[in-house]
């Protein structure tokens, strides 16, 4: 598959980034309600351009609460995020979402579901002709150029999948975010859709967060891959560890640094439920 390049106008406003970083968040706490124990507490990670972050975690750790705050769906009472160095306090029309369900209309077609949300008020302005080809391009991006006018009904779980991924590219975004995107699949239509995401995040300059409890998903896919969990006592352990992953593409072709590094994650996951003074370790050290 050859992946589109993003459009002029969206290079341009990718160009204007911040070198360092394009999602920032620093000392990050949440809980529903002051009464209520924190989800998590102290969280502090950035995300650069052209870079997957896999946030691995086990079940209930806060990974997509977490994803929901950074994304400004939810409002945290303390810490900060920033966006392309602007602080972010609601949804931001260069940030664009991905989840588990493609949750497509079914009385849309391909190009329809695409095209969805790109009129909305917030949305940046754009003449019909524009929105048409970032519509054509991000289509073609994924594989379904030729499937325009299918309807959902008539997909597989992959090709919806794709149609939500086009629906999040049409939008030309700075930043991605993914929960559990591909969760649902059948093995080997979510390594096809792993391979995608990656050609697409390095083609497109996006910085991509991907939310996933799968420790293969995040070592096939991510650039860096944090850990986050709570502790044996089930209290939030925010982000505990980091790793780099520098094993090249495709990795899969390199197996035994990739179940090195799984192993390794292993782990630090079970540690960090049976021993979580030992297991909490400052991030950025493997």
């Amino acid at each position: 598959m050859n992946a589109a390049s993003p459009s002029p106008a969206s290079a341009a406003f990718l160009s204007s980034a911040p070198a360092g970083s394009a999602l920032q968040a620093q000392g990050l706490r949440f809980g529903y309600g002051s009464d209520q124990p924190a989800i998590f507490s102290e969280v502090s990670l950035q995300v650069r351009p052209r870079e997957i972050v896999a946030l691995l975690g086990g079940s209930g750790c806060g990974k997509s609460t977490l994803l929901r705050v950074l994304a400004g769906l939810e409002h945290a009472p303390a810490g900060e995020v920033r966006f392309l160095g602007e602080p972010l306090r609601s949804p931001h029309p260069r940030a664009a979402l991905v989840f588990q369900q493609a949750s497509l209309l079914p009385w849309l077609d391909v190009r329809g579901n695409v095209r969805f949300g790109l009129d909305f008020a917030h949305q940046p302005k754009a003449d019909r002709k524009a929105l048409d080809a970032r519509v054509a391009q991000a289509i073609e991006a994924v594989g379904l150029a030729g499937r325009e006018h299918t309807f959902p009904s008539q997909l597989s779980g992959g090709m919806a999948q794709r149609v939500a991924l086009a629906r999040a590219l049409a939008r030309e975004p700075a930043l991605l975010f993914a929960d559990e995107p591909f969760s649902a699949l059948d093995a080997i239509t979510r390594a096809e859709m792993q391979t995608v995401l990656v050609e697409l995040v390095h083609r497109w300059h996006a910085a991509t967060l991907l939310v996933t409890h799968d420790i293969d998903e995040a070592v096939l896919v991510a650039d860096r891959i944090l850990l986050m969990g709570r502790d044996a006592h089930d209290q939030p352990a925010g982000i505990v560890r980091e790793w780099t992953v520098d094993i090249p593409r495709p990795r899969d072709a390199h197996p035994a640094a990739t179940t090195a590094l799984r192993l390794e994650i292993l782990a630090a996951l079970r540690a960090l439920r049976s021993a979580p003074d030992a297991a909490a370790q400052p991030a950025g050290t493997s």
